[in-house]
């Protein structure tokens, strides 16, 4: 299996001059923005909670969208992740707040005591704080009462005291992926063929451990097909995994099937059941890139010139992640908009910025009043956004010329490596620790002749 790198040419995160942008909301319009435009936006507003409030009274079923932040710590992610919360809360929409760690910042900012159960601070809005040692519990009672149908481990698992055990490294990212899937449901509103069960939440906000995890946890489903693909391999074509194979399955299904997610693989042949999991990680893969079930924010404050290039960075690595970012946001004192708000959009141009508001905390925070001022508007207005046109288009297809133009914001070309393992169908890109596999159309396949850097994107000819 043959491999190639290519030295790539330099490339700066500004943008040429005349660099054409779109959809962008200028925090200096918002700070000078009329009173009409400000009555014609806030209609807008109240259009989409009218309009939500219809949709529940004619008994339609819309999927929970999954929104979260990604930036430097210290860049304002939980101040954004509550401000969220509390602007699709105000839409009418049933909001929850998933706070991972333990820091107390969010109870001071709810002003409301949050547990390891959803907790209601107001109307629309709860907030919940996962915690490892409790999430270990569940899954582990599903697995036993799973066990004792299929007798497995022949009363072993049984035995396990889930209180006594401690959280590994990794447990927190596997685990709250779990929680997460359960309050949002991608596998039952994506993957299910029978779903007329109304969602407990309509959004869900997850303030995570980091912004590297949470990039890993977008990126899962799609990673883990290449495992799944070993994985057939070596149940399908050893003895050990001929043997062991049906029984593991069993046990899954039946531990899916006691939690209300069952999908009744008996009776299927092995590769059915490959198939079906193939099929599942794939339209899970998805959901990453459609704004109306997922969006994704970069966070930074302006003043400080490592948080710009960080988030810079994870839009990147949200992107060779497998997702859409939805918008750019800023937080910083508000006599220092105008001049940090081209910074902002020079930088993250062709997203929409704006910036979220900045919050006092020597008093008891009025939310209402936050939310209602005007210098909310922009970040709400974004926050409301699901249009897929104005998303861009990281993968662009060149047939004329055999080239592919990815779109790649906060990577250099010493960060950047292109492999082929399988003749000239796929590319295999390499950067900010995430491994992505472009499947080319058969109008440009072939093995890659050259590859440079031209506004914030690698273009590599094909031969």
């Amino acid at each position: 299996m043959a491999s190639c790198a290519f030295p790539l040419l330099a490339q700066s995160i500004f943008p040429p001059s005349d660099f054409t942008y779109f959809h962008s909301v200028s925090p200096l319009k918002t700070v000078h923005r009329s009173r009409r435009k400000s009555r014609r936006n806030g209609a807008i507003i109240l259009t989409m909670a009218a309009a939500n409030a219809a949709s529940n009274g004619a008994g339609g079923v819309n999927p929970t969208k999954l929104v979260t932040f990604l930036g430097k710590g210290g860049s304002g992610k939980t101040t954004a992740s509550i401000f969220a919360a509390q602007h699709y809360a105000m839409l009418g929409l049933k909001t929850c707040l998933v706070i991972h760690s333990q820091d107390p910042s969010p109870e001071y900012l709810l002003n409301c005591k949050i547990g390891s159960s959803p907790t209601k601070c107001n109307d629309n809005l709860s907030a919940v704080r996962l915690e490892t040692t409790k999430m270990i519990l569940e899954p582990l009672k599903r697995l036993k009462q799973a066990d004792a149908r299929v007798n497995m481990t022949q009363g072993v698992l049984e035995g396990v005291v889930g209180e006594e055990l401690g959280v590994l490294p990794g447990m927190d990212s596997i685990f709250s992926v779990l929680e997460i899937e359960n309050l949002v449901g991608f596998i039952r509103n994506n993957v299910s063929q029978k779903n007329n069960e109304k969602p407990k939440f309509d959004i869900v906000v997850y303030d995570g451990i980091s912004t590297e995890e949470t990039i890993r946890m977008i990126g899962a489903t799609s990673k883990s097909r290449l495992y799944l693909k070993y994985m057939r391999n070596l149940a399908e074509k050893t003895d050990l995994g001929r043997v062991a194979s049906p029984s593991i399955l069993r046990l899954v299904d039946d531990a899916l099937s006691l939690s209300g997610r069952g999908n009744n693989l008996n009776g299927r042949t092995s590769s059915e059941i490959w198939d079906y999991l193939e099929t599942t990680l794939t339209k899970l893969s998805s959901v990453f890139a459609e704004p109306e079930k997922f969006g994704c924010y970069l966070m930074m404050d302006p003043n400080n010139p490592m948080s710009v290039n960080s988030a810079l960075r994870y839009w990147g690595c949200a992107i060779q992640a497998g997702a859409q970012v939805s918008g750019a946001f800023g937080i910083t004192a508000p006599d220092s908009l105008i001049a940090l708000g081209e910074t902002v959009e020079n930088n993250f141009s062709p997203l929409p910025c704006a910036f979220v508001p900045y919050l006092k905390l020597n008093n008891r925070l009025n939310w209402n009043e936050i939310m209602v001022g005007n210098q909310s508007e922009g970040a709400r207005n974004i926050l409301s956004e699901t249009n897929k046109k104005s998303l861009l288009n990281s993968v662009k297809f060149n047939p004329s010329d055999k080239s592919v133009k990815l779109f790649m914001p906060g990577f250099d070309k010493s960060e950047i490596k292109l492999y082929q393992f399988r003749g000239g169908s796929e590319l295999l890109v390499e950067a900010g620790d995430q491994r992505r596999v472009i499947r080319l159309p058969s109008e440009i396949q072939g093995k890659v002749g050259g590859a440079k850097f031209v506004d914030r994107s690698l273009v590599i000819t094909m031969r």
